[in-house]
């Protein structure tokens, strides 16, 4: 009865705190997520012991001798969970991951041969507080890529776009050739505040573009920015965020380019992989290249490529191809955290992916 009880009680806590928190400091809903954490690293341990020593004691029921091996062995698990739960959130979530991929574009001009965009996502800047230190990281660790364009495709933040004042000075710092175009994700309208009226909701989000702007970041928002390299040019699509339910749709990619079937190479920030399944892949009038994606953290989950996010995306991190193999996505896993303050597997992902010719 305990361990159900125990069990209720853990689904009702984690329920409450993974719904959007409208109202309240972002302290206390800090805290409230480390107190989640810190009872799933017993109570999930124990629950898994449990039910391994059950296995154990079923020869008893059979007047035989309990199979004492297999306690200890339940005993072994629990200790490997609570140690990777520890673990994730101490320090795998702090150990960035530089993911190198080519890309084979068809029709890429020969100038934009070796071309290299570094990849970033889901910062959740709110998560860290006005610590910069694991941000100042991955801006260092950017820069020592030395691409030509670098990338970020939403989620800056948690709530409200006053938590990335203290990151602004660090990202700003952030060095591509081509500069750093950036699109918004579904944590960065408002959406999760109960604000007082729609003005205080607009100034908040004006206020995040202007944050951006102060960082020498372009926010593209619905419209494109062309890349040249002499006579030859790549198109740089931005999108608002376009999300699948329960997610707000703010995304118009034929605002953003409206010629979407004519041959200039293009590539498309989303923040929703889900975006790319619905509009992008396999549909023959739309002419995108690559896109490129973030917002499933894999659930800040993954164990030997395998994550609970795929229960929810197909498309949950990593590379895609759709059936013709003419448009590609790319899902970045993200650096941030966001719910639990932990990344077991999943580790934060930066990703240099570099496009080349197809021949």
């Amino acid at each position: 009865m305990h361990l159900y009880v125990s069990l209720a009680l853990f689904l009702a806590i984690i329920i409450s705190v993974s719904l959007p928190r409208r109202s309240g400091g972002d302290d206390a809903f800090m805290n409230i997520m480390w107190a989640l954490y810190a009872y799933a690293t017993i109570l999930v341990p124990k629950v898994a012991f449990v039910l391994i020593d059950l296995i154990g004691t079923i020869p008893v029921l059979l007047h035989k001798t309990r199979l004492k091996f297999v306690t200890w062995t339940g005993v072994a698990i629990a200790v490997t969970i609570f140690s990777a739960m520890w673990w994730g959130a101490l320090v795998n979530r702090f150990n960035i991951d530089i993911v190198e991929q080519d890309v084979e574009i068809t029709g890429l001009p020969q100038s934009f041969d070796g071309y290299k965009i570094a990849v970033i996502s889901d910062l959740h800047v709110g998560s860290y507080d006005k610590d910069t230190t694991f941000i100042a990281q991955s801006v260092a660790e950017i820069n020592a890529l030395d691409c030509d364009l670098a990338v970020f495709t939403g989620d800056i933040v948690n709530r409200r776009s006053d938590e990335l004042e203290p990151f602004v000075s660090v990202l700003r710092g952030i060095n591509a050739s081509d500069g750093v175009c950036s699109v918004l994700g579904n944590h960065d309208y408002g959406d999760y505040v109960n604000w007082d009226n729609d003005s205080q909701k607009s100034a908040n989000l004006e206020y995040l573009k202007k944050l951006q702007a102060d960082m020498n970041w372009n926010l593209l928002l619905n419209e494109t920015q062309m890349v040249y390299r002499g006579n030859d040019s790549i198109a740089i699509i931005g999108v608002e965020n376009w999300g699948d339910p329960p997610f707000s749709v703010y995304g118009d990619l034929k605002a953003a380019y409206p010629a979407l079937s004519d041959n200039t190479v293009k590539v498309l920030l989303s923040h929703n992989p889900a975006h790319w399944v619905a509009e992008v892949a396999d549909n023959d009038s739309c002419n995108v290249a690559l896109t490129i994606s973030g917002h499933t953290h894999a659930m800040q989950v993954s164990m030997c490529g395998i994550s609970p996010a795929s229960l929810r995306y197909k498309t949950w991190g990593g590379r895609y191809d759709d059936k013709s193999k003419t448009h590609i996505l790319y899902v970045n896993i993200g650096l941030g955290t966001v719910a639990i303050p932990t990344r077991i597997g999943a580790t934060p992902e930066i990703t240099q992916l570099t496009l080349r010719t197809k021949r």
